[in-house]
């Protein structure tokens, strides 16, 4: 009994000492490069802890849990604190029922909650019942209102996706859990639509989260220029 008695607070003294996470120690485990990721150059956007790195004109997002959560109520942008030409950007994102956001690539900064300048890519429930009736080009994946993604590899709700979006000049290629749901060229594209929609021509800018009345929860964002 004695033996017991001195052995529980040399273990919980144990436990006490043991490094935990923190910006201190490298920042939240759950926002880092892998050693492949540092050596090729990838940045985080993201640690974590803050929107140091983001501008967030309508107050719509928020840090919780090591996440950036874009608020269930109201509409507006987030985007990165500065402009990008070609890149690999990868993320994990998790959505909530019925959640409409979407990943704005080139993007120029705009004043509103609701406007949008630049090239749009989806970000969405496909599941929930309200969008059974979409567009091919209006689900996940999708390079909105022009291009259908495949309608493949998304998580149900509740669970966290990976995501990669390869941009090189106007070829778009999105790979999520995997999977390769677009793989596009944007001069591809009927003249008339581009004549139409000259923001699909923008050769740089920033890269932005279109945030839409639901929420939606975003970690590990890393960006390689190329």
């Amino acid at each position: 009994m004695r033996q017991n008695f001195l052995l529980i607070p040399v273990v919980l003294f144990f436990f006490s000492c043991s490094p935990k996470p923190s910006r201190a120690t490298g920042g939240d485990v759950s926002n880092s490069l892998s050693p492949q990721e540092k050596k090729e150059g990838y940045q985080l956007l993201f640690d974590g802890y803050s929107l140091s790195n983001w501008i967030d004109k309508n107050n719509q997002y928020y840090v919780s849990e090591g996440a950036i959560v874009k608020k269930t109520k109201g509409y507006g942008n987030l985007y990165t604190g500065k402009e990008y030409r070609d890149f690999i950007l990868r993320f994990e994102f998790l959505l909530t029922p019925a959640a409409n956001n979407g990943l704005g690539i080139r993007h120029k900064l705009v004043d509103g909650t609701k406007g949008y300048d630049g090239i749009e890519l989806q970000i969405l429930d496909n599941d929930a019942p309200v969008y059974k009736n979409l567009k091919p080009y209006q689900y996940h994946g999708s390079l909105y209102g022009y291009v259908p993604a495949r309608r493949k590899g998304l998580k149900p709700v509740g669970e966290w996706n990976t995501q990669e979006v390869r941009v090189r000049g106007f070829r778009i290629t999105i790979v999520l859990n995997g999977e390769t749901i677009l793989d596009t060229d944007i001069k591809a594209l009927p003249v008339a639509a581009l004549a139409k929609d000259p923001r699909l021509l923008y050769e740089k800018g920033y890269i932005a989260f279109l945030g839409h009345d639901s929420e939606l929860r975003l970690r590990n964002i890393r960006i390689k220029e190329l």
